[in-house]
């Protein structure tokens, strides 16, 4: 259901397989996993190292980086709600996590773009090496990035470069989630998760993520909930609204969720990873034309304001932050 594609195969110039392969698994899942992607494992440990540092300092100190749903800080456990009744965010179910967030260094040379889409990002004075550390992974995950647009375009029988172009001023979303043990959250409510079920907003998500108990599923055609497998060095890697959108839902963009441990491990800790990728903002998304997409009749939207009307829906409201613990 969700393969495991090497990168070196591509590279080596089994191209036409691995479009093929690439295809299949967006069209059933919307998740691939990502071998032979080349980024240092190393450099992921000592950023995991760096984050703890930071998430381990007192909510007073933290406090100072506070940012919201979609903007560039700290965003505290309780702030961030993934779950939703209808089309308002469910507050009383916030997701179980904290985040570290920043994004891409970058001026498009537009004073509103660039404010909107490319502030500075923070930069904790207590970890010294965070912000540096934080800039090499972007770096390097975002050459990974361009190599993946090269095979969905491949995959879709697109002109080389398609995507590419049309992503050289994006901004991206660089994650790094904390799930707290359940000591420190108290049990989950009915329906609460570390994540809770959803699906991403813009183009790929990359995901470097550690084996637990509270893992990431992902939600199958039937309805059921299954596992995402999960391979030493390999990336999990998904699309999300927009590019299924550009491909007339061709391919998937898929619910998944993030579970929180069980009672009987209520010390477990993950960090996770996360690299949301995006097109340029202003950007019209509308379905290929056929046979690539499924679909013609998804009316157009601007990129941007997709991202920032998903981005608004998901923030708690301070009124209802006294909820979360």
């Amino acid at each position: 259901m969700i393969p495991l594609i090497d990168l070196y195969r591509w590279r080596r110039g089994d191209r036409a397989a691995v479009a093929a392969e690439t295809d299949a698994a967006l069209r059933e899942s919307g998740f691939l996993l990502i071998s032979g992607h080349g980024i240092d494992p190393t450099l992921r440990a000592k950023l995991r190292t760096a984050a703890k540092e930071f998430f381990d300092l007192p909510d007073s100190t933290k406090s100072r980086y506070a940012a919201p749903v979609g903007g560039r800080g700290w965003i505290p456990i309780g702030k961030e709600a993934n779950a939703f009744y209808g089309l308002e965010a469910d507050t009383s179910r916030a997701d179980l996590k904290e985040s570290l967030t920043m994004g891409r260094d970058f001026a498009t040379g537009d004073a509103a773009t660039d404010a909107a889409w490319f502030a500075p990002n923070v930069q904790p004075a207590e970890v010294r090496d965070l912000a540096e550390l934080c800039a090499l992974y972007a770096e390097q995950v975002r050459a990974l990035y361009d190599e993946l647009l090269d095979v969905c375009d491949a995959a879709l029988g697109l002109p080389e470069g398609f995507f590419r172009a049309r992503s050289r001023n994006s901004p991206h979303t660089f994650n790094i989630n904390r799930y707290p043990p359940l000591r420190e959250t108290g049990a989950p409510q009915e329906g609460q998760f570390r994540v809770a079920p959803h699906t991403d907003w813009g183009m790929l998500t990359i995901l470097d993520r550690q084996a637990g108990y509270g893992g990431l599923q992902i939600q199958t055609l039937d309805g059921d909930w299954v596992d995402a497998p999960l391979h030493d060095d390999a990336y999990t890697i998904n699309i999300g609204d927009l590019l299924a959108r550009w491909t007339g839902d061709r391919w998937r963009s898929t619910r998944h969720r993030v579970l929180p441990p069980p009672a009987d491990q209520p010390g477990e800790e993950l960090i996770s990873l996360i690299m949301f990728m995006e097109a340029d903002v202003d950007t019209e998304v509308t379905p290929l034309p056929a046979p690539i997409s499924v679909r013609q009749d998804l009316p157009p939207v601007r990129y941007g304001d997709y991202l920032a009307e998903r981005a608004r829906a998901a923030s708690v409201a301070l009124e209802t932050e006294s909820m979360t613990g």
